[in-house]
């Protein structure tokens, strides 16, 4: 497999620090089976790209994964499930017209100040979407009110190693105190359980970045370090 390497540019999870990818650099008809492969080393997809950070000064970036079946929601989550128990999902691979008009409203109203801001349909449309991978979505509906979408990869590599991999949640502000963000990754694992699926994706867990902390309340949580996964409890901490 080929990769390159990207310029340094600024980070938008530790603005003190530079950041740099590596990037899968090949084209061709097995992209998707080599993305099964390297999501299991640590690296993430965006749109077409596949890549993990490369950064020669910072090793705050760790890829982290949930064992669905050795997971027990915390107090806290069980409650929420409780609360919410009112609202449905539906696992989807088409999207729907009214999937960006959310999600311009999500990103103007809670994240003005990231990088995400402001959005497009162009960007929308290129940062989930790839001819070379499925897409999929998990619908989260209030009655007949789509309220919250998470877009999700199936990844097949084999029994023991498939997951979903979580790539992003937008959801109606309106809903904010049903902690939709949270709700939806204890979703993503039940419909992961439903399908067979051995773990959940969450992408990077940033030591030091507070949007991120977040991750490590989903326990117990695997993490990629020294190109192994560590298994970390509720008597652990993340730390690198």
């Amino acid at each position: 497999m080929k990769f390159g390497i990207t310029q340094s540019f600024s980070c938008s999870y530790l603005p003190e620090q530079q950041e740099q990818l590596l990037v899968y650099a090949e084209n061709n008809n097995s992209q998707q089976w080599h993305y099964s492969q390297l999501i299991q080393v640590g690296f993430r997809r965006s749109g077409e790209q596949i890549y993990r950070p490369h950064c020669p000064a910072c090793k705050a970036c760790k890829s982290v994964r949930i064992p669905v079946y050795e997971f027990t929601p915390s107090r806290s989550q069980k409650r929420l499930l409780k609360s919410n128990q009112n609202f449905s999902v539906r696992l989807v691979d088409k999207t729907r017209d009214d999937y960006y008009p959310l999600y311009e409203r999500y990103i103007t109203e809670r994240h003005a100040d990231g990088s995400m801001y402001p959005p497009s349909k162009t960007q929308f449309d290129n940062f989930v979407q790839s001819e070379w991978m499925t897409t999929h979505y998990l619908e989260a509906y209030h009655g007949e009110k789509l309220i919250a979408v998470a877009v999700t990869d199936i990844i097949d590599a084999n029994k023991n190693m498939s997951a979903l991999s979580a790539l992003y949640t937008f959801f109606d502000p309106d809903y904010s105190p049903a902690s939709l963000g949270t709700w939806m990754i204890l979703m993503q694992i039940e419909q992961a359980k439903r399908l067979g699926h051995r773990y959940v994706y969450l992408g990077y867990y940033v030591d030091g970045c507070q949007k991120m902390s977040y991750k490590h309340k989903f326990l117990p949580l695997q993490q990629f370090s020294d190109n192994e996964w560590h298994l970390f409890s509720k008597s652990s901490k993340i730390h690198t």
